[in-house]
C-alpha cells in the first residue's frame, strides 16, 4: 500500500512537470527557438554620430582579440571609441593605447575614472565616465559593450540600421559566447537558453508587454533616451545592469529589442568548471531580488521542471509503474526538444540535450551557492570587487 502511494505521488508529479513543459513549449514566447536576430533594417540616408564606451578592468587577456574589431568597424558615419580603465593592475590602458597605435582605425581615447564612490557598480561607475566623456561629441547614439567582444567590421553599421528602421531606443545582442572546453560545452549554451526562458526575445520587442532586458555585451542606446531614463545613475547599483539597464529605458517610454548575435562573439574563456560557476554564481542571488522565498520557489521549480522526469523515468522502470516512465519520458523528450535549437545555434553536438537535466542541477547548485556567498557577506563580484548588497560600497577583494 504504502509503495504503491509512493509511485502514485512519482506519476502526479511526472504529470505536473510533464504539463509545466507544455506550457513552456507553448505559452512562453517560444522562448526556445533560435530565429530572432536583427530585425529588418535599411540604411538611413544620414548616418547618426556614435560614441562606443567600453568599460574595462584587468582585461589585458582579451583586449587584443576585442578592441582591433572594434577599431576597425566600417561606419559611414562619425564613431569615436571611449575605453574607460576602471583600475586595472595588469596594463589594460597602456595595451589599449598600443593597440590602437598598432591598428589605427576609429579614434581611441582612454581614461579613468577613479575609484567609484559608495552605492556604484564598479562597472556603472566606468560606464557613465565613458558616457560623460562621449556626451560633449553630442552623439545620437551610444553604444555600450564589453572588453571582451568581438564585433564583425559591419556591426555597428547593422544595429544602427536596425535601430532606425525599427524606431528601436535600444538594440541589443546577445554575443556567442566562447564554446571550447568541455564545460563550456555543457554550461554555456543552457546559460544562453536559460536567459531566454527567464525574458523570451519575442516579448521584449513587443510593444505593450513589460518584459525588458538586454544583453550588455552588445547594447546601442538612443543617447537621448538613455537622458530620459537616467542612464547609468538611475542603476548604479544594479550587479545585473543590462536586465536593469533595459528595465528603464522601456518604463520611460522607449522601444527595446533583444535578440541573438550571428557575428558578435565574447572572446573570454571559462575552462575550468569553477570559472562558469564563478560566473554564474556571482548575479544568481541578485536575480532573484536576495529574496529566499524567491530562492526557495527557483530551487523547487528546478527540481520540479528539470529533474522530476528523468527521476520518474528511474523510478518508474524499477517500480514497474508505466505511468510514471512516461510521463517522465515525455516531460524528457519535450525539455530535450526544446533544447535541440540553441545547440544548433552553438554548433554543438545534439547528444548533449538530454544532459540538460544534469545541467540544471549544476544551476540549481550555483544559485544555492550564490545565496550562501551573499548571507556570508562575499556577495557579488565583479573584477575583484564584491558587492555584499545592493548599495553596498564595493569591497577590494
Amino acid at each position: 500500500m504504502g509503495q504503491t502511494a509512493r509511485v502514485s505521488a512519482v506519476v502526479w508529479t511526472a504529470a505536473g512537470s510533464l504539463a509545466a513543459w507544455l506550457w513552456l513549449l507553448l505559452g512562453q514566447g517560444f522562448f526556445w527557438r533560435t530565429d530572432v536576430r536583427l530585425p529588418p533594417r535599411r540604411e538611413p540616408d544620414a548616418w547618426p554620430s556614435v560614441c562606443v564606451v567600453v568599460p574595462a578592468r584587468d582585461e589585458a587577456a582579451v583586449l587584443p582579440a576585442a578592441l582591433p574589431s572594434l577599431l576597425a568597424q566600417d561606419y559611414p558615419g562619425r564613431a569615436e571609441v571611449f575605453l574607460v580603465d576602471d583600475g586595472s593592475s595588469d596594463g589594460t590602458a597602456e595595451l589599449a593605447r598600443e593597440l590602437a597605435r598598432r591598428h589605427g582605425g576609429l579614434p581611441l581615447t582612454v581614461d579613468s575614472p577613479g575609484e567609484p564612490p559608495a552605492g556604484w557598480t564598479g562597472k556603472l561607475w566606468a560606464v557613465r565616465h565613458g558616457i560623460g566623456l562621449a556626451r560633449a561629441r553630442t552623439p545620437e547614439y551610444l553604444l555600450l559593450t564589453d572588453a571582451d567582444i568581438a564585433h564583425a567590421p559591419d556591426s555597428l553599421r547593422q544595429l544602427v540600421a536596425a535601430a532606425r528602421s525599427g524606431g528601436f531606443d535600444l538594440v541589443s545582442q546577445m554575443a556567442r559566447l566562447r564554446v571550447a572546453s568541455p564545460w563550456e560545452r555543457l554550461v554555456v549554451p543552457a546559460f544562453v537558453y536559460f536567459f531566454a526562458q527567464l525574458y523570451p526575445f519575442r516579448r521584449i520587442g513587443r510593444d505593450g508587454t513589460r518584459t525588458a532586458a538586454a544583453a550588455g555585451g552588445c547594447v546601442l542606446l538612443r543617447a537621448d533616451a538613455a537622458g530620459r531614463a537616467r542612464i547609468p545613475d538611475a542603476i548604479r547599483h544594479a550587479v545585473i545592469d543590462d536586465v536593469a539597464l533595459a528595465r528603464a529605458v522601456k518604463r520611460g517610454g522607449g522601444r527595446v529589442w533583444l535578440g541573438l548575435a550571428d557575428r558578435v562573439d565574447s572572446v573570454r574563456p571559462y575552462p575550468r568548471l569553477r570559472d562558469l560557476w564563478r560566473m554564474v554564481a556571482r548575479s544568481a542571488y541578485a536575480q532573484l531580488r536576495h529574496d529566499p522565498v524567491l530562492l526557495a520557489g527557483t530551487v523547487a521549480g528546478l527540481v520540479l521542471v528539470y529533474l522530476v522526469p528523468p527521476a520518474a523515468v528511474v523510478v518508474g522502470l524499477a517500480a514497474g509503474s508505466a505511468s510514471a516512465a512516461a510521463a517522465g519520458a515525455s516531460a524528457w523528450l519535450v525539455m530535450t526538444g526544446t533544447y535541440v535549437p540553441m545547440l544548433r545555434y552553438y554548433r554543438q553536438p545534439l547528444w548533449l540535450a538530454p544532459l540538460l537535466p544534469f545541467t540544471a542541477f549544476l544551476y540549481l547548485l550555483m544559485t544555492v551557492d550564490s545565496a550562501v556567498r551573499h548571507h556570508r557577506g562575499r556577495g557579488a563580484a565583479w573584477k575583484g570587487r564584491t558587492y555584499a548588497r545592493p548599495g553596498a560600497a564595493p569591497d577590494e577583494g
